[in-house]
């Protein structure tokens, strides 16, 4: 069995107004990196093998802080990059709307179905992310290893755990630093055991979706 770490990045600013991140390098904010740290300090295993990230600044910072506790270096992984929304980065749900009602109505209901302008389909992210998981837990057989990734991506890969159709993503949260821990063995047959931890933050308001 490969255990699976994933977790969400700490809060960015885009993320405390509302605005849609994508792929725009956003970074952290100070209480972002105070996330971090306190999910460090309280990580949720004793041990781990490997640490992997998107290489997006605010996924790689937060691996960054986690992996320092362990000794180890971060392997960027541009396959785990968050969605790509276009033309709708840098703006917030009610510029979206404002322009493309239909869409968003989409987003919202059928993410399955969705085409943005200029981004990716979310079944598409799926297809990257789990490409490259598949060849990371075949790599760690018998291993825990940390994916540091996004709100976004993170569904995809969750409900391909719980064998959810795409059209559900939006029925898991995930907030800024949240833990999930999903079983693979050699098949890549999951087991979850954790989803959209925020114990480390005690009790801490939680922000963004995106």
């Amino acid at each position: 069995m490969t255990k699976v770490i994933f977790v969400r990045h700490g809060q960015t600013e885009w993320n405390v107004t509302g605005r849609y991140q994508g792929q725009s390098d956003v970074h952290l904010t100070e209480e972002g990196k105070m996330q971090a740290r306190k999910l460090a300090e309280n990580f949720p295993v004793r041990d781990i093998d490997a640490i992997y990230a998107s290489d997006l600044n605010r996924a790689m910072v937060t691996a960054e802080t986690i992996a320092a506790r362990f000794g180890l270096p971060v392997q960027a992984e541009p396959a785990f990059r968050e969605l790509s929304f276009g033309e709708w980065e840098g703006l917030t749900y009610p510029q979206i709307v404002e322009k493309w009602e239909d869409a968003m109505a989409n987003f919202i209901q059928h993410p399955d179905i969705l085409e943005i302008p200029g981004g990716e389909t979310f079944p598409a992210v799926q297809e990257r992310a789990m490409a490259r998981l598949n060849e990371l837990i075949r790599k760690h057989d018998g291993q825990t290893i940390v994916v540091v990734a996004h709100g976004a991506v993170l569904r995809t890969i969750l409900t391909a755990a719980l064998h959810m159709p795409l059209q559900y993503l939006w029925s898991i949260r995930q907030f800024n630093t949240a833990v999930n821990i999903v079983c693979y063995d050699t098949e890549a047959n999951p087991i979850v055991e954790l989803l959209n931890s925020t114990a480390h933050l005690g009790h801490e308001v939680q922000r963004g979706i995106i």
